[in-house]
């Protein structure tokens, strides 16, 4: 998997959740609509930080992660906020899979509470997680902003 190409699209999900978040502004997109088991918004895209931080840094490349899962879906900030935190993290990702051999297992193996793949998985099948999970969320981050901007709010 090319690096370039594989962060360009990281980088897609991330921006098209920021986007949505700045369209809703600080405080909708803190909000958490009227639905079970939904997130604001801003915790969904938060959230990804943490997922891509955590599958590609620690899992892939080894690196310690401190990480707490449950606190993501609840976390709170401005559009500000995560938009300093994603340049910092792109950098770390491009750090952890410099060289990284795509078939070759990964130095971590996920704790099975993280609700990853069923399966042992490659390197490469590590980042194509990663970008499962940005994707999915970029779609629920989108439809969530239509909520909201259609005044269906708690």
């Amino acid at each position: 998997m090319e690096l370039n190409e594989y962060l360009y699209f990281l980088r897609r999900a991330f921006d098209g959740m920021i986007g949505a978040l700045e369209e809703l502004g600080d405080e909708l997109a803190n909000t958490v609509p009227p639905l079970a088991g939904a997130n604001s918004p801003f915790a969904v895209a938060y959230h990804c930080t943490g997922v891509a931080d955590y599958w590609i840094g620690h899992i892939i490349a080894g690196r310690p992660v401190d990480r707490d899962r449950a606190s993501e879906f609840t976390a709170v900030g401005t559009v500000t906020d995560l938009k300093s935190a994603v340049d910092p993290l792109f950098d770390r990702l491009r750090d952890d899979l410099r060289g990284v051999d795509a078939q070759a297992a990964p130095r971590n193996v996920p704790p099975a509470s993280f609700e990853g793949p069923d399966r042992p998985l490659s390197c490469a099948g590590v980042q194509l997680h990663v970008l499962e999970e940005l994707a999915q969320h970029h779609g629920q981050v989108q439809i969530t902003r239509d909520v909201l901007l259609n005044g269906a709010v708690r």
